[in-house]
């Protein structure tokens, strides 16, 4: 268990998919109530450390996930190993959807992960391009060539990407930190068991930034 935060250049700050279309701001895709609240306690977090890291869902319009009045939201996608249900289409590259939260400085990141670019996959977790977590998207290995050992997490939703993302880092031997207060989820239910898992993973929970200033 971590009691204390070490140097801040072993540190890093996730901001995991802090884009408009998990906000109200996007009705139409997939907004968690209150996600546009986030920016602040997102912003805080990166003041603890020496590294900030961005992720982003990037999809196509020709995303063979995409709900239409033949497949239903939420039901199977069949043919394709890398995608499970079908969602409405979100974070399409170019829209507003797919932009960060005003707030959120695209400049401020030192490395960014784009997923979900391939038509024919739907990864929730940031580590991986795939879901089964055997094409990596780099970051796990950008965060050890810079030695980080702590990862403090924020974004959206808790209850799917965050949680993915998070538990992946946790797996990779990485201290993980969330702030609660930097995340929304989508169902209360659903967040309640996503904080649970990750508990019970090892991961550190805090409810705000503030908490993280008492572990220095």
């Amino acid at each position: 268990m971590l009691n204390k935060l070490p140097d801040k250049n072993k540190i890093a700050a996730f901001d995991i998919d802090a884009q408009n279309t998990f906000t109200p701001l996007c009705p139409n895709e997939l907004p968690v109530a209150e996600g546009d609240q986030i920016v602040a306690e997102l912003n805080a977090q990166a003041a603890f450390a020496s590294l900030r890291i961005g992720s982003r869902d990037a999809h196509s319009p020709q995303a063979v996930w995409i709900a239409d009045e033949d497949h239903p939201v939420l039901s199977p996608v069949k043919g394709h190993p890398d995608v499970d249900v079908h969602w409405p289409p979100h974070a399409i590259v170019g829209t507003r959807g797919f932009d960060f939260i005003d707030g959120l400085d695209p400049q401020a990141y030192d490395f960014q992960v784009y997923k979900g670019i391939d038509v024919d996959k739907h990864p929730y977790g940031a580590c991986y391009h795939d879901l089964g977590s055997t094409l990596s998207t780099g970051l796990i290995e950008y965060l050890r060539s810079h030695n980080i050992t702590v990862v403090i997490c924020g974004g959206l939703a808790t209850d799917y990407c965050v949680k993915n993302t998070v538990l992946q880092l946790q797996r990779a031997d990485f201290e993980v930190i969330l702030n609660l207060a930097a995340c929304r989820g989508i169902a209360p239910d659903t967040t309640a068991a996503a904080i649970d898992e990750m508990r019970k993973a090892g991961v550190i929970i805090v409810q705000n930034a503030a908490e993280l200033q008492k572990m220095l």
